[in-house]
C-alpha cells in the first residue's frame, strides 16, 4: 500500500548577521549594531565542513533586512573584509557549493539587481509574504510593505528563480487576510511558474518583545488555514508547515506537502525555543506517512534548469543521494 509522502530538505542554517532595519513587534531575532553582530566567516565555513559531514544538502543563508542601513553596521562588517552583506553571501554561497551544500538564500527585500547578483551562486531563494494586511506588528517596518514583498516575488519569477514564500498567521490578521494574501502568491505562481512551496508558519509569542502576551492560534485554525491555502494555491506548489512550531501529527490531515528544512547541526535560529526534531523521531510519530528528502530547489525546476551552470555537477550528485537516502514509499 502506498503511503502518503511529505518531503523535507536537510539544511544548515547560517545567520550571516542579526542587524536588521525593520522592527516587527513579534521579532527576537533581530539585535542591535555592535560586537558579535556578524557571523565570523571562520565559523560559517566550519559550520559548512559540519553540516557536509552530517550530511546536509542545503545551506540556508539569512540575515536581517537591509543592515546597512543601520549606524555602524558597515564597520563591523568590514572587520571582516567585506564591503556589504551581499558580498559576504555570495562569498559564503560560493564556499558552501565548493563544499557540496547547494545554497538557498532569504535577504529580506531585494531589488532586481541584487536577485541577479545572487541568483548566480544560489539552488533557490525565498521571501515570506507574510500578509496583504497592514498589521500594526509591522507599523516600524518599512520591509514589510506588501507592495514591496509582492514586487521582489514577482521579479524571482521573471528571474526564473525557485522560490519559497508563505504567510505569518496570528499576527493580527483576518482568515480573509490570508486568502488574500494566498490568492496574490496564487496569481502570481499562474504568471511565472516559480514558486516552489509556500509555508503556513503560525506565529510564536517571544519574551521580551512587544508581542510577548499576544497570544498564539491553536492547531485548529491552522488546519483551517492550510486547507484554505490548499483550495487556494495550483496544485504543484507545495505546503509547507514547520515541524518545530506546531503539532505536526495532529496537522497532516489537514494537507501538509513539506517540512521545509530540518538541520542536524544548528538551530532554528528565529524560533530559537522550538528545537528542530529529529527525523527518526518524526517517523515514529507521524506513523503511517513516509518522510521524503527532497533538495532545496525541487525536481521540476532541475528539469528546466531553472539554477545557474556551476550548480549542475553539484544538483546531479546530490538528486541520487538524497534518492538513495529516502528509500521507496511504495513499502507499507
Amino acid at each position: 500500500m502506498t503511503r502518503p509522502v511529505i518531503t523535507y530538505s536537510r539544511n544548515v542554517f547560517l545567520p550571516l548577521t542579526t542587524v536588521c532595519h525593520n522592527r516587527c513587534a513579534y521579532c527576537s531575532f533581530r539585535t542591535p549594531v555592535g560586537e558579535g553582530c556578524v557571523l565570523p566567516p571562520a565559523t560559517a565555513l566550519g559550520t559548512l565542513h559540519r553540516a557536509a559531514a552530517l550530511g546536509c544538502t542545503e545551506a540556508l543563508f539569512t540575515f536581517g533586512e537591509r543592515p546597512e542601513l543601520e549606524p555602524g553596521f558597515t564597520m563591523f562588517l568590514g572587520r571582516h573584509g567585506y564591503g556589504d552583506i551581499l558580498d559576504y553571501c555570495q562569498d559564503m554561497a560560493k564556499r558552501a557549493i565548493d563544499t557540496g551544500l547547494l545554497p538557498h538564500t532569504n535577504a529580506g527585500v531585494l531589488s532586481w539587481e541584487e536577485l541577479e547578483r545572487l541568483r548566480e551562486v544560489n539552488a533557490s531563494m525565498g521571501l515570506m509574504l507574510e500578509t496583504t494586511a497592514p498589521v500594526s506588528a509591522h507599523r516600524n517596518s518599512p520591509g514589510k510593505d506588501p507592495a514591496v514583498r509582492i514586487e521582489m516575488i514577482e521579479n524571482a519569477g521573471k528571474l526564473r528563480i525557485p522560490f519559497t514564500t508563505g504567510i505569518l498567521i496570528g499576527i493580527g490578521e483576518t482568515m480573509a487576510d490570508r486568502k488574500d494574501s494566498l490568492t496574490v502568491i496564487a496569481d502570481l505562481h499562474k504568471r511565472y511558474g516559480h514558486i516552489q512551496e509556500v509555508i503556513i508558519q503560525n506565529f510564536c509569542p517571544k519574551v521580551g518583545t512587544p508581542m510577548a502576551d499576544h497570544p498564539p492560534v491553536d492547531t485548529g485554525e491552522i488546519c483551517r488555514t492550510i486547507q484554505l491555502a490548499k483550495e487556494i494555491l495550483p496544485r504543484d506548489i507545495a505546503v509547507q508547515v514547520p515541524p518545530n512550531l506546531a503539532d505536526i501529527a495532529s496537522l497532516v490531515p489537514c494537507g501538509i506537502d513539506d517540512l521545509g528544512g530540518i538541520s542536524p547541526l544548528t538551530i532554528d535560529y528565529v524560533n530559537p525555543e522550538h528545537q528542530w526534531p529529529e527525523i527518526r523521531d518524526l517517523e515514529r510519530k507521524l506513523g503511517g506517512v513516509c518522510l521524503k528528502e527532497r533538495l532545496c530547489i525541487y525536481p521540476r525546476f532541475i528539469k528546466k534548469g531553472w539554477y545557474p551552470p556551476r550548480l549542475k555537477p553539484l544538483i546531479t550528485r546530490l538528486c541520487q543521494v538524497v534518492q538513495e537516502r529516502s528509500g521507496d514509499c511504495a513499502q507499507g
